[in-house]
């Protein structure tokens, strides 16, 4: 690993998710599967079920970003194009390969289910991808590029995560610190948080309020102070400015 900062960006692909019927968790766990390994995530993007609107995000996203890791769209149905868009977006042709349709032949073998028409549409990669292993359901994702191509479900996604880490080249750790200050209300931090983030910029500093409900019916309310950085001795000073903010 080096020093500098290697970012990453996550698309998420589904009108199910725009709708509101499914909630995202996929962007949460990405971001923390690749904290430990230097990659922090720079953008989050979710689009519909559209090729030219995906192929338009992906473009933008892989040429800004250092890596991008896109969620959704690549199963057996017909609003499935993700696998299509990415082709698209590289300039690729795009059909069934043989060590997809390999791995799907012997998975689908062993739980004696049927390898349908529908279900052979998971083993379209585009030309020049590399396959993602999928140790839950068999049906590969891939990678293209800088793109790495992953199932929608979760659990299916965080799997596939575990087959590209040596594909990864990360950068300066980020670690973070939080200060939780009890009654405080953001806009009486906000001229003191300034200056602390003016005297650290080397750190990424926020304040996120919070609430709790009380049994007796009423409630508690305070502010989060968190502060992010690559130098930990650094962000043990920032930590006694954060509390002194609570005196």
């Amino acid at each position: 690993m080096d020093e500098r900062a290697v970012k990453a960006a996550v698309l998420v692909i589904g009108d199910e998710v725009l709708s509101g019927r499914t909630q995202d968790v996929n962007i949460r766990q990405i971001a923390e599967f690749l904290s430990p390994l230097g990659i922090t995530l720079g953008e989050a993007r979710v689009v519909s079920d559209v090729q030219a609107d995906i192929v338009e995000a992906l473009n933008a996203l892989r040429a800004r970003w250092d890596y991008v890791f896109t969620t959704g769209g690549i199963g057996p149905t017909h609003d499935d194009i993700t696998a299509d868009a990415v082709a698209a977006a590289f300039g690729r042709p795009i059909d069934v390969r043989e060590d997809a349709l390999a791995i799907l032949r012997e998975w689908y073998a062993k739980s004696g289910t049927e390898l349908t028409p529908a279900r052979l549409r998971m083993a379209r990669i585009p030309e020049g991808a590399s396959l993602i292993t999928n140790p839950v359901t068999g049906a590969p994702g891939f990678q293209i590029g800088n793109v790495f191509v992953l199932a929608g479900v979760p659990k299916i996604a965080r799997g596939m995560l575990e087959d590209i880490v040596h594909r990864l080249e990360g950068g300066a750790v980020t670690f973070a610190i939080a200060v939780r200050i009890e009654g405080a209300r953001e806009g009486d931090l906000a001229e003191a948080l300034g200056q602390i983030a003016q005297d650290f910029p080397a750190c990424s500093i926020g304040s996120y309020p919070w609430f709790e409900e009380l049994p007796d019916g009423g409630f508690k309310r305070g502010v989060e102070l968190v502060a992010r950085g690559a130098d930990e001795s650094l962000l043990g000073a920032v930590k006694v400015r954060l509390q002194s903010l609570a005196s």
